[in-house]
């Protein structure tokens, strides 16, 4: 028969001895369905991430004309400029603003140098879109007849297989497409119509909203992941006015650097050796020669 008093120091030593085996609990819950900790911020070296956020067209070749007579480049130029400083504050300190000037196909040829010289990861190109101008109606604005079409509006993406990273280009086409779309954005798909013509083009992805555009001398000649945004249809009336908002501007920046991040976390910034193709540039296409049918030049925009 045990004694209470025994029975007792049992016990105290028991509770003394777990107590000295304790494991520590941590004092921070979580839900149960709580995300993996590994985050983008984990997984991407921003520090050492290039983008090359590239405005279309030049101040001499200032591209199309919005329903209200504004140039394309100035659109470009104000979007670029946000989605730049939206990189930089996010950490893509390596970020680079490609403006070039002159006439088109010089420019194009140096702003593709430039981009390949920099070693850059990813090549975002920025444009605002437009019709044919046989799709064209006319009005008349502050005093003077202009072209619009009230017909199309929203945003379209556009990649080249040519590409030497076509799988590369295609991923964050279709990450920014998605981003687009979170935030309510919707893609055009009048590329697929008929009525386009030689501007008609392949949608590679009916959800995000990417085409092919094989002929872009900025997308077939970077030797990076490269993507064209055209954010949105300037000659619909209404869509340039939106367009030229501050809100909608943050909105499709925001959906940029989102793309970008996940984009970085999936890859390795990449070094000069990395680079396989010489800097040369290869002859141009019929289609975008000078000397080329009006036709033929119009369904080539340069870009």
């Amino acid at each position: 028969m045990n004694h209470p008093s025994c029975a007792k120091a049992v016990l105290l030593v028991l509770l003394a001895t777990l107590l000295g085996q304790s494991i520590p609990v941590s004092v921070r819950a979580e839900p149960a369905n709580a995300p993996p900790r590994e985050s983008v911020e984990a997984t991407c070296n921003r520090a050492a991430f290039r983008v090359v956020v590239d405005v279309g067209h030049t101040l001499e070749v200032p591209g199309a004309r919005s329903a209200r007579g504004a140039t394309e480049y100035e659109f470009n130029l104000a979007l670029a400029k946000l989605i730049e400083q939206g990189l930089i504050e996010t950490g893509f300190g390596k970020t680079v603003l490609l403006i070039t000037g002159g006439r088109s196909r010089p420019g194009l040829a140096q702003r593709v140098a430039r981009a390949n010289n920099a070693s850059a990861d990813l090549f975002l190109s920025i444009h605002h879109d437009s019709v044919p101008d046989r799709l064209l109606e006319k009005w008349e604005f502050e005093g003077e007849e202009r072209g619009f079409s009230d017909r199309f509006h929203g945003h379209s993406i556009f990649v080249s297989i040519d590409n030497p990273d076509f799988k590369g280009s295609l991923r964050f086409a279709r990450l920014l497409g998605q981003q687009l779309k979170e935030r309510g954005l919707r893609y055009t798909p009048h590329y697929t119509d008929k009525i386009m013509g030689l501007r008609q083009r392949q949608l590679v992805d009916a959800d995000a909203g990417v085409y092919r555009y094989d002929q872009l001398i900025v997308l077939r000649n970077t030797q990076m992941p490269a993507v064209l945004l055209e954010a949105g249809s300037i000659i619909n009336r209404d869509e340039e006015l939106v367009m030229g908002t501050p809100e909608r501007r943050s909105l499709i920046s925001a959906a940029a650097t989102a793309a970008v991040e996940r984009f970085c976390a999936a890859r390795q910034p990449r070094t000069p050796a990395q680079v396989a193709r010489p800097n040369v540039l290869p002859p141009p296409r019929p289609s975008l020669l000078p000397n080329a049918t009006k036709q033929s030049a119009a369904a080539a925009k340069p870009r």
